[in-house]
């Protein structure tokens, strides 16, 4: 008992004298990471459950040095990663990094504040306030928007919280209005492109699964959601006796890129008493370049907007900025007033309390990070990256459409190619020849790409938006592509030109 105390009492985990030499050791192992992440197979090859084979069934007792930890992280942990960072990652959509990302995350984590409230940390409630101003300026969005004009902006892990937030909302908005008991008559609407996780956020605040309505696109408009089969939709439920709740407006869905056009789907929402949100969780990024900002073209008819910086805009997870018009009737929906939390700031309501903008209490000083990032890059170069990422894959497109073997299933929109290797003859629809295609070049682990289907069409999603990505790599991407479609053809009886 008295060595165990002892113990205890020589334990220094926050040790200010030792913290320059373990950070040194930790930015020596990302350095060394990042100036070989293109020797790693982008996608991970090992098998399900390889790391509890290789891991101790239970803790130390004793403490172990950071040596060995770090190289225990690059013998087991790194090829059980797939490297979301590799100039060879064109998959989902980009986890986008920097230096002043990095940078940030250290100070936030290191800091290590919780502002929850004002007072608990008046500077990381302020600094908030100001970034998601910095960006909805941007942005240019609307005036009401932005705090000066009665709205507001705050920043959450992910948009699916900003999406359960935004429905808690709406959802007490028309309940207040129709009665706590017609909750199982509310309906949210969506198009077939719009991201799965709305599905899950209506679930979490009462929505019956029946009462989320998925309405069909097609290729004649791009995969758009058409406010006329939007009206028609809500018309049907309204002559049922059921109450039209919250309406998606995706800009970039996942699939296919779709831009939902925003104005007409606003002028339903607003016919109907709707909650129209904005998910430009991808493609919102670009639209700090005036040449891209067309597609938020209508955003003065929604109630919400979110997008994702950690996405495309240089800063690592997690990073969403979510804007309201009307933050009041989150806050309502949301807020908690415990006692032990109550100060004269707050009582006098002088001040923001980020607690009531979200589903938990507790919240990192992400605005930290985002003021980092800002201000280490400026406007001029955050929008030189994104203009550089969509070249990029306007090269792409141009090496495909030279070979009359592949062709695009959906126009390109910014930065991500959806297309496939034309069918032929023995493959009806080509979606088996093209499942084998992405997967070949999966398992080479020279690059990385990931699928959607497309009105029953199976199309490959290439995405260019990594850090690290040059045009040497997206010839790679190419080459690989090329080879594995002549490999494919062969065994098929077809000649490659």
């Amino acid at each position: 008992m008295e060595s165990n105390k002892s113990a205890f009492s020589s334990l220094h985990p926050l040790n200010p004298n030792n913290l320059p030499e373990e950070a040194a050791k930790a930015i020596s192992f990302l350095t060394n990471y990042y100036e070989n992440i293109d020797k790693y197979p982008v996608r991970s090859q090992v098998e399900p459950g390889y790391l509890q084979k290789i891991t101790p069934e239970n803790a130390p007792n004793l403490p172990e040095s950071l040596d060995q930890i770090l190289e225990d992280i690059e013998t087991n942990i790194v090829p059980g990663l797939t490297h979301w960072q590799s100039p060879s990652f064109f998959a989902y959509f980009p986890a986008s990094i920097s230096n002043a990302a990095i940078v940030g995350d250290i100070l936030c984590s290191g800091i290590n504040v919780v502002g929850f409230n004002w007072i608990s940390s008046p500077a990381a409630t302020e600094l908030e306030s100001i970034v998601t101003e910095w960006m909805a300026k941007l942005l240019n969005l609307p005036n009401d928007f932005l705090f000066s004009g009665g709205g507001g902006g705050v920043i959450h892990g992910t948009t699916c919280e900003a999406v359960v937030c935004t429905l808690a909302a709406a959802r007490d908005r028309v309940l207040d209005v129709v009665g706590e008991e017609k909750i199982g008559k509310l309906v949210v609407y969506a198009s077939d492109q719009t991201h799965f996780c709305f599905q899950k956020a209506a679930k979490l605040v009462g929505i019956l699964p029946r009462n989320f309505r998925v309405i069909s696109t097609s290729i004649s408009n791009d995969f758009a959601l058409s406010p006329d089969d939007l009206k028609s939709a809500i018309e049907e439920d309204v002559k049922l006796g059921l109450v039209p709740l919250y309406i998606c407006a995706s800009v970039g869905a996942t699939a296919s890129g779709a831009v939902d056009p925003i104005e007409g789907l606003g002028r339903v929402a607003r016919a109907f008493g709707a909650w129209l949100h904005v998910d430009a969780a991808y493609a919102g990024n670009a639209c700090i370049c005036p040449e891209h900002r067309q597609y938020l073209n209508g955003v003065e008819f929604a109630d919400s907007i979110s997008l994702n910086l950690h996405k495309w805009l240089l800063s690592n997870l997690e990073c969403c900025c979510l804007w309201l018009k009307n933050p009041k009737l989150l806050v309502d929906s949301l807020s908690t007033n415990a006692e032990v939390l109550r100060n004269k700031d707050t009582d006098l309501g002088n001040v923001i309390d980020y607690k009531d903008w979200q589903i938990a209490l507790t919240r990192r000083f992400r605005a930290l990070k985002l003021w980092i990032i800002i201000r280490r890059h400026g406007s001029t170069n955050l929008m030189a990256h994104i203009r550089s990422d969509i070249e990029l894959s306007n090269y792409f497109e141009s090496l495909m459409k030279k070979d009359p073997r592949f062709e695009l299933v959906v126009p390109r929109k910014l930065s991500l190619v959806c297309f496939r290797l034309r069918p032929i003859d023995e493959d009806g629809n080509g979606n088996v020849m093209n499942q084998k295609l992405l997967e070949a070049v999966n398992s080479s682990g020279k690059a990385y790409m990931t699928h959607g289907v497309l009105g029953g069409t199976f199309a490959i999603r290439c995405v260019i938006g990594g850090t690290l990505t040059n045009k040497i790599h997206v010839d790679g991407l190419w080459t690989l592509l090329q080879q594995n479609a002549s490999t494919l053809l062969s065994k098929n009886g077809k000649i490659s030109p």
